[in-house]
């Protein structure tokens, strides 16, 4: 490969991480992203007011219960619901999000528990966000590796931001790859799209450059001969980098790499970080 050929690939590479970039700090800092989270409202079986969403939140043998004034309404699934209304059983880690005005409320479980997370558009958390400082992408940190399966998939519980939280998650197996002649495995879980999967991740510059309880990427489905990529350049930060108001899972403790991935997200400057 010339020089010319090397350097036209590194300007494709960083054009892509760029349009990447981009694209995750546009969702992030939605109208209805992270951002513009106000509050994160644990519910128990007394109906309770919150002063950022309409109605008194439960959480009964039915599901999540809220209560609505008369002059109280959510939307749901484009229909106007008012008086009583229960969601039902909320799964483990899904939402259900209802419009309030310009707002949304999001009804989730997290841990076993129900949770009300209202989001809304002017909070000063997201009106003040400028973009996520990240290491300048190099394709040294885009490592070919391996996927290693389990026999079965195995349940492992992790840890939380949020105090007296767990998660548990299904591993399929772990991620194999090199790094300046060392070898280095990570636990990875079910990704979003089938086959892909995820890693959580701590190493030398959390805390330093980087937030200092996880970081997270993204792993497509490994091909035939189980051969992954793994695009450190792609690590990002989850919620809980930006705000307290998140239940962010924490790394295994096979995930916490002593090496330094100076690569992908840095601490954001929310949270006192810089370019």
């Amino acid at each position: 490969m010339t020089v010319q050929t090397q350097e036209i690939d590194r300007a494709r590479f960083r054009r892509e991480w760029e349009e990447w970039h981009a694209e995750h700090d546009r969702v992030l800092g939605g109208p209805h992203g992270f951002l513009a989270i106000t509050g994160l409202r644990w519910l128990d079986g007394t109906p309770t007011r919150f002063p950022d969403a309409p109605g008194a939140w439960s959480t009964t043998e039915e599901g999540v219960v809220v209560d609505l004034d008369e002059d109280e309404e959510l939307t749901l699934g484009g229909e106007v619901v008012r008086g009583r209304h229960s969601f039902g059983i909320i799964g483990e880690r899904a939402s259900v999000f209802a419009g309030a005005g310009d707002a949304m409320i999001e009804i989730a479980k997290r841990g076993g528990q129900d949770v009300v997370r209202p989001r809304h558009p002017d909070n000063p958390l997201r009106a003040g966000f400028s973009g996520t400082p990240a290491y300048t992408p190099d394709p040294r940190w885009a490592r070919t590796g391996r996927f290693v399966p389990f026999d079965a998939p195995r349940p492992v519980t992790v840890g939380a931001v949020a105090e007296g939280l767990q998660h548990v998650y299904d591993a399929p197996g772990q991620v194999e790859f090199e790094l300046d002649g060392a070898t280095y495995r990570l636990t990875a879980f079910n990704g979003a799209a089938p086959g892909s999967l995820f890693v959580l991740f701590t190493d030398a510059t959390s805390g330093v450059t980087t937030y200092a309880a996880n970081r997270s990427v993204s792993v497509a489905a490994p091909d035939a001969r189980g051969t992954v990529v793994i695009d450190f350049n792609r690590s990002v930060n989850l919620p809980c980098a930006y705000t307290d108001l998140a239940t962010c899972p924490l790394p295994p403790a096979e995930n916490r790499l002593t090496v330094a991935i100076e690569a992908g997200d840095r601490i954001p400057h929310e949270r006192g970080g810089g370019a």
